[in-house]
């Protein structure tokens, strides 16, 4: 068996999620959490890549020990209700936290059964806050009618498409086509935020939608080019790379 976790993490400090050799990442300090937990080698395999300084309030990813023949089974030496107090006992980071535990089995694999991810991107409508920089991109006001307008390029990116004009270089992905579920934006006090759901992305994807539905609402382009960007499957024609202190990974579904 194996456990699934439910994770939350400030990305402010880490390289993402993924282990890289030399650097910090997510992926490496619950791995040696977990090793000091169990007392043994443990394996963590994450539901997806996050760029660096990208945040996480229900990132999901699976334990197990590294040892297939070990004769020990991982959901019997720590319980599940009470394994996050466990690995956050010896969590000396305070930017992360298991915030759950379940068992599941041995074939599950928390990044190909997951039927959909939401992410959300936080745009902050008032003056700077040095409370909140790290965790939002300042937009000024966004009043009723820019909204609009970013809700209508939102609906564009809705339905199965090839976004090649929505992943920076430096990806080694070849099959760009994804499926988005759910694109849409809504005001929260101060906060406008973006919420994408779909079935995976590229690499700064939804922060190249970010930037680009931003540039809608600022008549940059128009909420009818968002069709023609994707068919394009060009970088150049989309808008900026929106930074990454604004983006959460919020939910995965199974």
């Amino acid at each position: 068996m194996k456990m699934l976790l439910t994770v939350e993490f400030d990305g402010g400090r880490y390289r993402g999620w993924q282990a890289q050799k030399n650097l910090p990442t997510v992926q490496r300090v619950l791995t040696n959490c977990a090793l000091n937990t169990y007392g043994e080698k443990c394996l963590i395999t994450g539901c997806s890549r996050t760029d660096s300084g990208v945040h996480a309030t229900g990132y999901k990813c699976t334990l197990e020990f590294a040892d297939k023949n070990s004769e020990r089974d991982i959901s019997s030496v720590i319980p599940a209700e009470t394994l996050p107090d466990a690995l956050n006992a010896r969590l000396y980071h305070d930017d992360i936290s298991v915030i759950d535990a379940e068992v599941v089995d041995d074939d599950f694999h928390p990044r190909y059964m997951a039927k959909s991810k939401t992410y959300e991107y936080y745009f902050y409508t008032r003056r700077r806050s040095p409370f909140l920089a790290k965790y939002v991109y300042v937009s000024g006001k966004i009043d009723d009618g820019m909204l609009d307008r970013m809700n209508a390029a939102a609906a564009g990116f809705i339905g199965t498409h090839d976004f090649s004009a929505f992943m920076s270089s430096g990806s080694s992905v070849a099959d760009t086509e994804r499926t988005i579920f759910e694109c849409r934006l809504e005001r929260r006090g101060d906060f406008v935020v973006l919420i994408v759901r779909g079935d995976g992305f590229l690499y700064n994807m939804v922060r190249i939608m970010a930037g680009t539905i931003y540039g809608c609402g600022r008549g940059r382009f128009e909420p009818e080019d968002i069709p023609n960007i994707i068919k394009s499957r060009d970088r150049q024609q989309a808008g900026e790379t929106f930074p990454p202190n604004a983006l959460f990974l919020t939910h995965v579904e199974y």
